[in-house]
Parts: C-alpha cells; structure tokens; sequence
C-alpha cells in the first residue's frame, strides 16, 4: 500500500480522494482543533496530529521514505480576494513545505493553492519556489 503524508488537512477532501486512490495517511497535519475532530470522527484509524506544521517539521524525517508529501496550503498569501502578501505574509508555509519534503524525502510531493498563486505578482516567488524541489531531485511542472 501507498503512504501519504499530507500538510494543512483541513477536514479531509483530499484525505479522503487519497484513501480512495490506495494511499494510507502516515500522518495528517493541521493546527485546527475543529478540523482534527472531523477527521478523527470519520476516520478513527487515521494518524491525525494536531499541531502547526512548522512544529511537525522538526520531526518529520522520521517518516523518510513515505511515497507522498500532499498539502493544501494556505491560500489567503496568494489570493486575489486578499492582500497578496505572498512570502511576506507570516501564513506563508510553502518554505517549511520544502523543509519537510527535503527530511522525509518522499517518492511524490503534490502541494495545492489558488490560481492567484500562479499571478504575475508572485511570478518571482513563484520561479524561486519551482527551483527548490529540483535542488531535492524532483522534477517540477
């Protein structure tokens, strides 16, 4: 079976189109309680861990070797319906993103964000940020 270790889970969507595709959750990651309750209740077996990823991320190359780093992180730096602060804005994770996937090194890494993110306003950003999983050996698209 499959391994995923997914970043900023909210209540499960993308959990849950994971399970469906074969991926068992090595660890789910999100900082709010409420969402950790909707995974727990409707998945009790999952590895649900309540915390701040930027917490998670100092331990996570004990889960080297999973096949799959997948994220939903968060969106309000990069959407046109806020202030697009980008890297400036402290809500920014794609960084520690980074530092996860280069500890625990997984097979696959799939982050998602708005389409805002992908503005010429981060064009900069954006570029920068496409070059460092390449460093780690993945190819980017």
């Amino acid at each position: 079976m499959l391994t995923s270790i997914e970043v900023c889970a909210e209540a499960g969507c993308q959990a849950l189109g994971l399970e469906k595709a074969g991926f068992a959750h090595t660890a789910l990651v999100k900082i709010d309680k409420h969402c950790c309750a909707t995974l727990r209740h409707n998945r009790p077996a999952w590895n649900v861990l309540e915390e701040d990823m930027r917490v998670f991320k100092e331990r996570s190359a004990e889960l080297k070797g999973t096949d799959q780093f997948a994220g939903s992180l968060p969106c309000p730096p990069f959407s046109i319906a806020g202030k697009q602060l980008g890297e400036k804005d402290e809500r920014d994770l794609f960084n520690d993103a980074i530092d996860i996937i280069d500890q625990a090194q997984p097979r696959a890494v799939m982050p998602e964000n708005v389409r805002g993110f992908l503005g010429a306003v981060f064009h900069d950003y954006h570029e920068k940020l496409k070059t460092q999983p390449d460093k780690l050996g993945y190819r980017t698209d």
